[in-house]
């Protein structure tokens, strides 16, 4: 699975490379892309293919949350996942799905999201990313 995660905080981002290292060396099919902002994003987005995009709405190049996700969304064929502080985050979800996005439908507090457990525990990682990619079932079993 390629993902693009577009998070422009540095903290997060070590934490984020670290988990994809780790997931490689585990061996899961995990291809991990970071893009710092909006712009760097819509550049890999135009240049390789993803299954998957984690988006970050609050992002220092993009005015506003809206601009955001309307730029990224209408970049290709991808599930959209949305981790992000912003309180507009499961609007902007429930939007995205009411449109006919390929949109997680639940938006993910970045706060509450452990991201140095994934490094420690690659295949917790992966299966986040599953979950987000609507690929697993009820139980949490990879579909």
């Amino acid at each position: 699975m390629k993902v693009l995660w577009v998070e422009d905080h540095p903290k997060a981002c070590e934490m984020l490379l670290a988990a994809g290292a780790s997931a490689t060396r585990q061996r899961l099919p995990v291809d991990l892309v970071l893009a710092g902002s909006l712009m760097e994003a819509e550049r890999k987005l135009r240049l390789e293919r993803f299954d998957l995009v984690m988006l970050d709405l609050r992002l220092p190049d993009s005015i506003d949350e809206d601009t955001t996700v309307t730029r990224v969304a209408s970049m290709g064929d991808f599930r959209l996942g949305v981790v992000s502080a912003s309180d507009k985050r499961q609007s902007m979800v429930d939007f995205l799905c009411k449109v006919g996005r390929n949109c997680s439908p639940k938006a993910i507090a970045k706060e509450d999201l452990a991201l140095n457990e994934f490094s420690r525990y690659p295949e917790k990682f992966y299966a986040f990313l599953l979950d987000v990619m609507g690929e697993t079932d009820a139980k949490g079993a990879v579909a």
